[in-house]
């Protein structure tokens, strides 16, 4: 049996076609989104300060090669009674430069000097790390407020669709066609969609406030996206691969390792000998009151060698080693732990991507088929064979099968982003962001071995 659609099935029919499909002009995209981010957020632009940080560690540890030089100067004013009938005033002025230069010490420089180095690269990694977590979130924010908005037009054309019923209900129950219960369920049922549609709505005030703290910008017009399929790996064994050779956070724990034990070995240094070469010039000036003159004057120079062997430090440096050791011992462990971690984050997101791809599929054949048979409900109501309340049912496992599928479209987005940024590959050059790169070596190249200096590279 073939039924004739009126104007009710041409609004149903309007509910049906996929939500995700509609494109705002001058809309707002998801690469635009983590752009913003990218050069927006506090967060990073603090994560990026963190990084320079460490960088000025370099210039500091590198100091230890360097001589130290400082200046000393005395005046001291006396006066002195004789025979308590006279007064002798005398002034003495002590002036000074010395110079001291580390020649040897048990190489707790060089390995300073390497452990400083090695905390650059893992600062930078933490950072790249840090990137792609924020790039993720600006992703998922962006999908979050695009979902939102998206089911609050749903909820609002389910609305408009049930007060149409509510009328209908009501006209047929004007002319004897209909019954009370048809009015007050149809009623019911629209006071319940008004109360989810301002819920909806207060999830995308939500939703754009997060937003707005992750991009830095309001989210006006948003498009459609599609999956990152482009940098996504071949397989979860492929992702496993990729992401133990390059996966930043693994690389930062593994050059936290390093670092840990060039600091061993710099805590072993303070048990060896050490060698230092000083020198100094003074110059000594006595000032005789009685007659306004310089009376006595001498300049002294002297430079040496010393040798310093320790003996015992009170168990102080013993320590040191020991725990130098064991942070050494943690750092080895953190980067199992870290792997494992990224191993598992990918199989999550691996999952979780097939699964929304094969919800897709599956609640695209629950809309069809659930609108087919509110259209058969709606024709076999106007004959007698259904009531109000069957096409209210109908429609609302519509509505149902609208807001998944928007909800699977929106999680095969974000998985796949997740995918990404699991592997590690979810950075600004790889997704094709069309931004001014942040750069930390050009930082760490302007400091690490700078002199002196009180402004920063930037002029601060």
């Amino acid at each position: 049996m073939v039924f004739i659609a009126g104007k009710r099935v041409l609004t149903a029919a309007l509910l049906s076609a996929t939500v995700l499909t509609s494109t705002p002009s001058l809309a707002e995209t998801i690469l635009g989104a983590m752009a913003k981010a990218y050069g927006n957020n506090s967060t990073l632009n603090a994560d990026r300060a963190g990084v320079r940080v460490t960088d000025e560690g370099v210039a500091v540890a590198k100091s230890g090669y360097r001589p130290t030089i400082s200046a000393t100067a005395d005046l001291t004013a006396t006066a002195r009674r004789n025979d308590g009938s006279s007064t002798a005033n005398a002034t003495t002025g002590t002036f000074g430069i010395s110079i001291n230069q580390t020649l040897f010490d048990g190489f707790q420089t060089k390995n300073n000097v390497a452990s400083a180095k090695t905390q650059v690269l893992a600062a930078r990694e933490n950072l790249r790390n840090n990137t792609q977590n924020l790039l993720f979130s600006a992703a998922q924010a962006y999908m979050d407020v695009y979902l939102a908005r998206q089911i609050v037009v749903l909820r609002q054309k389910n609305l408009e669709f049930l007060d149409e019923q509510l009328r209908a209900a009501k006209a047929r129950f004007d002319v004897g066609e209909g019954t009370r219960t048809d009015v007050a369920q149809a009623d019911a049922e629209k006071a319940s969609a008004i109360a989810t549609l301002n819920v909806a709505r207060s999830d995308a005030k939500t939703a754009e406030a997060t937003y707005i703290q992750i991009v830095g910008a309001s989210p006006t017009g948003l498009k459609s996206a599609s999956i990152a399929s482009k940098n996504l790996p071949r397989s979860m064994d492929s992702a496993f691969s990729v992401a133990a050779n390059d996966h930043p956070a693994i690389l930062a724990t593994q050059y936290a390792l390093d670092a840990a034990g060039y600091n061993v070995k710099s805590n072993e240094g303070a048990l060896l000998p050490q060698v230092g070469l000083s020198g100094s010039v003074n110059r000594n000036e006595f000032f005789s009151g009685a007659t306004s003159s310089t009376t006595t004057d001498n300049t002294t120079a002297s430079a040496g060698i010393t040798l310093t062997i320790p003996i015992y430090s009170g168990g102080r440096t013993p320590a040191l080693v020991r725990q130098a050791k064991e942070t050494a011992a943690q750092r080895r462990i953190e980067v199992d732990v870290t792997r494992d971690s990224v191993r598992q984050a990918i199989a999550k997101a691996w999952s979780e991507l097939e699964a929304a791809k094969a919800s897709i599929v599956a609640q695209k054949t629950v809309i069809s088929a659930a609108q087919l048979a509110l259209n058969g409900v709606i024709e076999e109501r106007k004959v007698g064979q259904r009531t109000t309340f069957d096409v209210l049912q109908q429609q609302a496992q519509v509505l149902t099968g609208q807001i998944a599928l928007a909800q699977a479209e929106r999680d095969s987005v974000v998985t796949s982003y997740a995918v990404l940024l699991a592997v590690g590959r979810l950075s600004p050059e790889r997704v094709g962001l069309k931004v001014a790169e942040y750069k930390p070596e050009e930082h760490y190249e302007a400091v690490k071995d700078k002199w002196f200096g009180l402004r920063t590279p930037d002029g601060r």
